[in-house]
């Protein structure tokens, strides 16, 4: 059996879809306590009909509470597939890379590289908030400095691929510390470059609302990122095995 991008693409696209479940349900069951709290904090703010606080007001009136719920549950299954294709093709691009692996190990080892890349570096340097928290004339600042982490991450995990490739040569021990080294090194400029949070938490914002706002985002992230890694690695593993020539394998 030969396997080919199309095969490798809709096995993604499979584990997208049903990471992109998990991490639908996570925001269901999980996320929204906080948010609905934070909610809560917003509408006590002001009085009605005041200036501060009459937005929610009128997307309540508008779209409901629930609809929210469900529309922000079906984008992230759309994003999980999207993010599966993706992952997919990188995968297969990126084959030359840990060959010594099995594909579950490379597949899961890559999905906790992009989580860390693109969800627990930004969140280590701008941790989500909540609504209530965030001064809207800031939105697009905030937009760019936290896109900005992401591609710091995406570069770090492809140059310690890269660097990992580059001492293919040396012993294990030695090739883990380099590269470990690096990544550390890495992540503290990044935390050091970039600037400091634009916006401060509101004196109203109860603490324990805040941090499990964050830590359900954070865990969120990572049923998504890490899941399509784990399903993936489970879906094509099996063809990989099942391959009889060499040039096919993963």
């Amino acid at each position: 059996m030969t396997t080919t991008y199309k095969s490798i693409a809709l096995r993604g696209i499979a584990a997208g879809g049903i990471a992109g479940v998990a991490s639908a349900l996570v925001q269901l069951l999980v996320t929204e306590i906080p948010i609905r709290a934070a909610l809560a904090v917003e509408e006590a703010r002001a009085p009605a009909g005041d200036e501060a606080g009459h937005s929610h007001g009128g997307e309540e009136e508008l779209v409901s509470r629930g609809a929210q719920v469900v529309g922000g549950m079906l984008g992230v299954v759309i994003v999980g597939i999207a993010v599966g294709l993706v992952f997919a093709t990188a995968y297969a691009l990126s084959k030359r890379w840990f060959t010594d692996r099995t594909p579950f190990s490379r597949s899961l080892s890559f999905g906790a590289a992009v989580f860390g890349a693109v969800a627990l570096l930004p969140w280590l340097k701008y941790p989500a908030n909540p609504p209530a928290v965030g001064d809207p004339e800031t939105v697009n600042y905030r937009t760019a400095l936290y896109l900005g982490v992401v591609v710091a991450g995406l570069a770090i995990v492809w140059g310690a691929s890269w660097l990992a490739d580059q001492l293919r040569a040396q012993s294990q021990p030695v090739r883990v510390t380099g590269v470990l080294l690096a990544v550390v090194a890495a992540v503290a400029v990044v935390l050091l470059a970039f600037p400091a949070p634009p916006d401060t938490i509101p004196a109203d914002m109860p603490v324990a609302v805040l941090w499990q706002f964050r830590l359900s985002s954070l865990a969120q992230l990572a049923t998504l990122y890490v899941g399509i890694g784990v399903v993936f690695g489970l879906l094509v593993d099996p063809a990989t095995r099942n391959t009889k020539t060499p040039a096919a394998a993963l």
